[in-house]
């Protein structure tokens, strides 16, 4: 597909990096000659230098011909102008990056008039993964399917754990809890398990099923915690008054520190029910002062990574039972890995999954399934990818036991009317299902794809 993304920005050019290893053609614009260099050296794309909002500009980079245009500048204004140019030249589909909440709370009506296929937030969308691990504080990650009613969860296994040891098939006779673990992530390595496959301390474990049956299985475990009833925010941007915002409504208690006093004002006018501390939150004076020990968990949000990180790590040395930390620079995975922060947000590639989420689905429309939901997993090294099965084709009917699957796939769940089949050898995949695929193969775009060949 020819893809023309404006705005070579952080979310930028996390998309242009994820669509054009998946063999898209990608045109980049931007203003910016050194951001342009930059990006036209690391990655497999052509750079364009201009304005995006210009015609002139937009025919330059072959608008009339393009399957897609993304807008994601650093300007809400700037994204809808150049989607709404874009699709008067002939772009067939339109994305912007939408994140003031005004512009927010009118999107559909935005999206109607200016025709846009989708609109993406990364602040919204990073306060709702924030606020699902706030509510489930055991896991590690969430990442829901089948529009809430399954959910992946990652977990590390504890030393001294009933589990280690235990292969995977002993699991259901051990615990009867109806859940399959996916995907193990031991060290460097990366595996898609098998029955036989064992489990050690130490290892991370991606674990699918109902909300309830992983509850069920984390009570069984003993690392069962009830859902946080009060939280610290450091840092009062975007991200923070969504987050805010949705806990609020479960009846949170919130506290956000900030230390730009014009935009406490604006927080205090947007959230009365809030706590809108004006001072520094990466001073420990400050943090001890504003309750950090007494508080069920903290979530850093301000635009340095390391402060966000610094702060975190303070905070498990207090022992605040959960911590979460926004961080852009993802390519320090392997660090990351090793510290003693419970989860880590990226905006930016929680937005680009959408974005790759859309573009897959683009391009099976004529297919026989759709991807309605995509994940990446590990460092990005694993995709959990959920399909709705829309025909008849070479996999449906078929026992899975009779199916030739490629290697390092798993077929973890089916969704049929509503009820969730952990599968076996004896079921089948039927037109209507919702099916979840997990793959360290990768650019999945049609369920008939996890055939070998």
């Amino acid at each position: 597909m020819k893809i023309v993304i404006v705005g070579d920005g952080k979310v930028g050019s996390t998309i242009a990096r994820q669509l054009s290893t998946e063999g898209h053609d990608i045109i980049m614009i931007d203003s910016n000659t050194n951001v342009l260099e930059t990006s036209g050296s690391t990655m497999d794309i052509i750079c364009l230098e201009g304005n995006g909002c210009s015609a002139a500009v937009q025919r330059e980079a072959g608008m009339p011909d393009a399957d897609l245009l993304i807008a994601a500048t650093s300007a809400d204004e700037v994204n809808m102008l150049c989607c709404l140019l874009g699709k008067k030249l002939g772009a067939r589909h339109t994305i912007a990056r939408v994140r003031n909440p005004e512009y927010f709370a009118q999107i559909n009506l935005l999206k109607e008039e200016l025709g846009l296929s989708m609109a993406v937030n990364p602040e919204s969308a990073a306060a709702q993964e924030i606020s699902r691990l706030l509510r489930f504080p055991s896991a590690l990650k969430i990442e829901p399917f089948a529009r809430g009613r399954v959910e992946l969860v990652e977990i590390k296994v504890p030393e001294n754990s009933v589990l280690d040891g235990i292969p995977l098939w002993a699991i259901y006779k051990e615990f009867q809890v109806k859940i399959l673990i996916c995907a193990v992530q031991r060290a460097e390595e990366v595996i898609i398990p098998s029955g036989e496959f064992v489990l050690h301390a130490g290892d991370k474990i991606h674990i699918t099923g109902e909300h309830m049956e992983i509850e069920r299985f984390f009570r069984v475990l003993g690392i069962f915690r009830n859902r946080v009833r009060s939280v610290m925010i450091i840092g009062g941007g975007r991200a923070a008054y969504y987050l805010a915002k949705i806990l609020i409504d479960i009846h949170v208690r919130v506290k956000i520190i900030e230390m730009d006093l014009q935009r406490c004002e604006y927080l205090c006018e947007m959230l009365p029910e809030a706590i809108i501390i004006h001072a520094d939150g990466t001073d420990k004076e400050v943090l001890q002062e504003e309750g950090l020990e007494k508080t069920d968990a903290l979530v850093t949000l301000t635009g340095m990574d390391e402060e966000n990180i610094i702060v975190g790590l303070y905070a498990k040395a207090k022992k605040v039972s959960k911590v979460i930390a926004k961080i852009n620079k993802i390519s320090f995975t392997e660090i990351l890995d090793h510290m003693n922060i419970d989860s880590f947000i990226s905006p930016k590639t929680i937005a680009a999954n959408n974005i790759v989420r859309y573009v897959r689905a683009m391009q099976n429309s004529v297919g026989s399934s759709n991807v309605e939901t995509l994940h990446k997993l590990i460092n990005e090294q694993v995709e959990a990818v959920e399909f709705k099965v829309r025909e008849k084709s070479a996999i449906v009917g078929v026992p899975l036991k009779n199916l030739k699957t490629k290697q390092n796939l798993l077929l973890a769940t089916i969704i049929r009317n509503g009820k969730i089949i952990i599968p076996g050898g004896n079921d089948t995949i039927e037109i209507g299902d919702n099916v979840i695929v997990v793959t360290l193969e990768g650019h999945l775009s049609d369920l008939r794809e996890i055939l070998a060949k």
